[in-house]
């Protein structure tokens, strides 16, 4: 890799073990920010190599999927038995309570509508009612948006 060859020719030791001597030596629970380990590098170990920040976010990235480290609550914590988990993204799923011994879990719920009974006798037809005028309401309207009016027919029936 580049960045190794770049630790190499400049007998730097390499970046995980930089970034890890930084929080060692920061003896603090909830960890370090990363210019504090920079600055704790360019301390320890005098002039860095140039891109040295873009360097040091790469490992720091690299070793936070890894689990080497953990990102919270914007600092860098060694990974370990007493390190916090790390949560992913979203609101976390409810505790399941525990069964009591002896109890079989019930399936879940199909989704989506049921299914007709192929068994069910057929449901009788509607009637068309007949055909003429729409039918009335009980407030005395037919249903419905009522029609437009031509303008043109009543301005014809009016100059004639």
């Amino acid at each position: 890799m580049a960045t190794e060859g770049l630790n190499k020719s400049t007998s730097l030791p390499p970046y995980p073990q930089m970034i890890l001597e930084a929080l060692d030596a920061m003896k603090q629970p909830e960890g370090a920010n990363k210019s504090f380990i920079s600055k704790y590098m360019e301390s320890k170990y005098g002039e860095m190599p140039a891109g040295h920040m873009d360097l040091l976010s790469l490992h720091l990235t690299r070793m936070t999927d890894s689990g080497e480290l953990q990102f919270l609550k914007n600092n860098y914590v060694r990974a370990g038995l007493d390190a916090p988990p790390k949560r992913g993204r979203g609101r976390p799923p409810k505790p399941k309570d525990p069964l009591a011994a002896g109890t079989i879990p019930a399936a879940p719920r199909p989704r989506g509508r049921p299914r007709k009974d192929p068994n069910a006798p057929p449901a009788p037809k509607k009637q068309k009612p007949a055909s003429g005028p729409p039918p009335i309401s009980k407030t005395g309207r037919p249903r419905g948006r009522p029609r437009k009016v031509n303008v043109q027919a009543m301005t014809d029936g009016v100059e004639a």
